[in-house]
């Protein structure tokens, strides 16, 4: 009779998480972005010889239905979205390498590419029961759905221009911590944004510059940066944007 009630709450234990229908903690993706990420850097390689893994990952979140999402919280789906940009962006990656950069993909001239967006517009994966690309999860949900600037240091698109990609994966329980965490490193990176007392200017990211209208719904575009520096900045100061690389975020 023991064993039997053993053995019972055990099932009943799997069938609450079965039940769930997905997992919120991303723990296949966070072990192999633990295991293939350094610095910002990935080791496509890497998540390749382990393509087992990594498509059962992605399968767990095509399977996701539109009604299943909709019973996720806001941050359970921040996360959910957040993850699958940065993984279907590794898949596409590995679908076409090796390349030395995201803008190889489509055809055979990279300027083409970049000012036409292809590979961003390309659909090759399923969400929510559609197929869809990774414009739509940027693009229709992320910005559209939520009143979340941080998100554009959260989703990395593969280049070296990009916020670096944690290794880890975002998670619903310390989202609000990652965000800001991935905000503050970002404009803490010197390459990719500074402030020159001497001249009064502010060398910022081009991502500042392409969203712009998402930084500034609150505040001055000066003052949402203020926090990641430690000099005050002059609020007239000059704003120049750096170039933005898109050489593959590939760890050597």
């Amino acid at each position: 009779m023991k064993q039997f009630l053993i053995t019972f709450l055990c099932f009943g234990l799997w069938q609450g998480v079965s039940a769930q229908g997905f997992d919120h903690k991303h723990l296949i993706w966070d072990s192999l972005l633990k295991k293939y990420v350094k610095n910002g850097l990935v080791s496509y390689k890497g998540i390749q010889a382990e393509e087992v893994n990594f498509r059962q990952y992605l399968e767990t979140l095509s399977k996701v239905s539109e009604a299943q999402y909709q019973g996720f919280t806001e941050k359970e789906k921040q996360s959910f979205l957040i993850n699958a940009y940065n993984a279907f962006t590794i898949k596409l990656i590995l679908d076409h390498y090796p390349v030395e950069s995201i803008t190889e993909i489509g055809s055979p001239f990279s300027k083409i590419n970049l000012a036409r967006g292809i590979p961003w517009k390309k659909e090759f994966f399923s969400l929510l029961g559609k197929s869809r690309h990774l414009d739509w999860i940027e693009h229709e949900k992320l910005r559209k759905d939520f009143n979340e600037p941080r998100i554009h240091f959260a989703i990395v698109c593969a280049s070296i221009g990009c916020p670096h990609i944690v290794s880890e994966a975002y998670t619903p329980n310390v989202l609000e911590k990652q965000l800001q965490s991935a905000k503050i490193g970002f404009l803490k990176n010197p390459k990719k944004n500074s402030y020159d007392k001497t001249t009064n200017t502010l060398y910022l990211s081009k991502i500042f510059n392409w969203f712009q209208t998402d930084f500034t719904k609150k505040t001055t575009l000066i003052q949402y940066v203020q926090e990641g520096f430690e000099d005050p900045i002059n609020p007239d100061a000059k704003i120049v944007y750096n170039e933005y690389s898109w050489d593959l975020n590939e760890l050597k």
